[in-house]
């Protein structure tokens, strides 16, 4: 059983004890292509990222968090938008924590790193534009990868 399930829109989710800011990264190299995380929580593809530590900044957490999942150190450059609806839910079966969402999701270069996994991610790689939506991911995920590959206008909601 996952130790991260998510729940949207679900009559059945449990209701949520607990509100985390975080953040997810959408970072690319020189060619262009996303760095996406294998989530060991779950199983699914993702953006980097986790949640904004008391004492930092949301792009400190965003390097912070990049770098300790993936071993690439990246540079914030922008914002792809605001993804706090009350909707997605998403429990931590662990300790019984359930959130809800709260995500800001930045853009940034690849700065210095090799992908290497870690405790959270199970495989990083680099994927082509083309090739991301063959990757499995929560459908909050999706929006977010989709909203940035997109490069429309912030998303706030």
């Amino acid at each position: 059983m996952p130790s991260r399930i998510d729940y949207y829109d679900d009559p059945n989710a449990p209701t949520p004890n607990n509100l985390v800011p975080s953040v997810n990264v959408a970072v690319t190299n020189e060619a262009g292509e996303l760095l996406l995380i294998r989530r060991t929580d779950n199983g699914n593809w993702a953006l980097p990222g986790g949640a904004i530590d008391l004492g930092e900044s949301i792009p400190q957490a965003a390097v912070r968090e990049t770098l300790e999942e993936t071993g690439i150190t990246c540079e914030v450059t922008g914002i792809v938008g605001t993804y706090s609806d009350p909707r997605h839910v998403i429990l931590y079966t662990s300790n019984g924590e359930t959130r809800q969402e709260f995500s800001i999701v930045l853009t940034a270069r690849h700065v210095s790193g090799e992908p290497t996994p870690s405790s959270e991610s199970s495989q990083v790689q680099w994927v082509a534009r083309d090739d991301v939506d063959s990757y499995s991911m929560d459908r909050s995920m999706r929006m977010r990868v989709s909203h940035y590959l997109q490069g429309r206008a912030p998303h706030i909601g």
